[in-house]
């Protein structure tokens, strides 16, 4: 379950619809062009938390069979509805998921116990693993040490997607937990989490940028920091330019430059600027994408 997993993009239709032969097309370039070690589905980057119940098993199940035992398979089945979050567990650890992830419960200010009770509740339910997926900035929620220690010791969350800046954090926790996966979920950091000794990484523009990313890492771990550096500099250029210009329909529209079907942004989030096409044809060629 180690190395650079891409948060997997979904393409949709002007009516909301995925596009399952251009989300069959997105998995396969992972693999085959950007040569990920596994795919994070149904995370921010797909677009989860605009989709209805139906619509996310019918993701999950199109990766399932495209992916065909390719790759490791992490499945986001977090909601605030926990309910729906242990139904898409169950559906995810039929398909063959290799792990379950979820996001904090977010938008209530749940108790650090609510959250507890969230993630021992999927895990019972499904009998599957489960990674913690931490992001702060989105959800409101931040744990301590003392709160992660309370998580880890459910021998089922076998890790954590650390979307968080604070790299005192992440020392702390690597130095803690030596047996647990640590993915970093920033990618314009990633460097610094390959430092702090995190086993892995999971992020949006890995779906154009993964084999820079694979880069970075394998620079790292031997030994070539400045080398490493040199990379990360390009990637944030790129991630620079990505965020500009917007980011999902950025890198949906990198794709669809390069002759796969990305489709859209699922409303209420905006289709991409037509009148910036140029700017984007500029892009895969200025970084050879």
């Amino acid at each position: 379950m180690k190395g650079l997993f891409s948060a997997l993009l979904v393409p949709f239709d002007e009516k909301g619809n995925i596009k399952e032969q251009g989300l069959r097309d997105i998995v396969r370039q992972n693999i085959e062009v950007q040569q990920v070690d596994g795919l994070y589905v149904n995370g921010s980057s797909g677009e989860n938390f605009m989709l209805s119940t139906e619509q996310k098993k019918t993701i999950f199940q199109i990766v399932s069979e495209e992916n065909a035992g390719k790759v490791k398979l992490i499945a986001q089945v977090g909601s605030i509805n926990l309910d729906e979050a242990v139904e898409l567990g169950k559906y995810a650890t039929s398909l063959g998921y290799d792990s379950l992830s979820a996001v904090t419960p977010f938008y209530y200010k749940f108790s650090f116990e609510e959250i507890k009770h969230y993630y021992e509740t999927i895990i019972a339910e499904t009998n599957n693993n489960m990674i913690i997926y931490a992001i702060p900035a989105l959800t409101g929620v931040s744990m301590d040490v003392a709160q992660f220690d309370e998580l880890f010791q459910n021998e089922k969350i076998i890790g954590v997607k650390y979307t968080d800046g604070n790299f005192f954090m992440l020392e702390r926790l690597r130095k803690r937990y030596p047996n647990k996966l640590i993915y970093s979920g920033f990618d314009e950091m990633l460097i610094y989490g390959v430092i702090s000794g995190v086993d892995g990484a999971i992020g949006s523009t890995y779906n154009i940028n993964g084999k820079r990313a694979k880069q970075i890492m394998a620079l790292c771990h031997e030994g070539k920091v400045d080398e490493a550096y040199e990379v990360q500099h390009v990637t944030n250029d790129l991630i620079e330019k990505v965020l500009d210009l917007g980011l999902y329909q950025t890198l949906k529209e990198v794709l669809n430059q390069k002759g796969f079907d990305a489709g859209t942004c699922k409303k209420p989030m905006s289709g991409f600027d037509s009148s910036k096409i140029e700017e984007v044809k500029k892009l895969v060629a200025d970084f050879n994408l």
